[in-house]
């Protein structure tokens, strides 16, 4: 199974929100943060936002911040949010009927029961497991703790 880079950002973005939950984080800091695009960035926030993942907070000082706590975000919960499609096969697709043994393939039952595996181990995980080095990952984030409001207490 391969992820999309869609994914792949939306997981980076939490992370990036995690280790910078006093402020709002800007969409600019955080594409130059992972050398993606600004534009490609703010289509994966649409979907982290009408996912509840992400708020966004409006004005001259606004930007985006996780939508709850970090701890309370799972990673399956970012991946089915930011993939369109689990097809891990052909025979995935309920609209494919090509194959003569897709009502008792044994190939198809196994995908089934690896997808819903890995997507156990993702549900296992939240953003904020991913986010644990908080400090190491501000420093390599370049985020300036000193700018951070509540940095005294982070």
């Amino acid at each position: 199974m391969r992820l999309t880079q869609q994914t792949n950002y939306a997981v980076r973005a939490l992370m990036y929100c995690a280790v910078n939950p006093d402020k709002p984080s800007k969409v600019a800091d955080i594409a130059a943060s992972f050398e993606m695009s600004e534009t490609h960035l703010f289509k994966i926030m649409k979907v982290l936002v009408d996912a509840n993942l992400i708020k966004t907070i409006r004005g001259r000082n606004g930007g985006v911040m996780l939508g709850r706590p970090a701890e309370q975000i799972t990673v399956g919960e970012v991946v089915r949010a930011a993939e369109e499609s689990f097809l891990l096969a052909e025979c995935f697709d309920s609209g494919r009927k090509d194959c003569p043994l897709i009502v008792s393939c044994g190939f198809n039952g196994l995908l089934h029961e690896a997808l819903e595996a890995f997507m156990e181990v993702l549900d296992g995980k939240s953003i904020a497991d991913l986010s644990e080095d908080r400090f190491g990952m501000r420093d390599l984030l370049k985020i300036d703790v000193a700018e951070t409001p509540m940095a005294a207490n982070a």
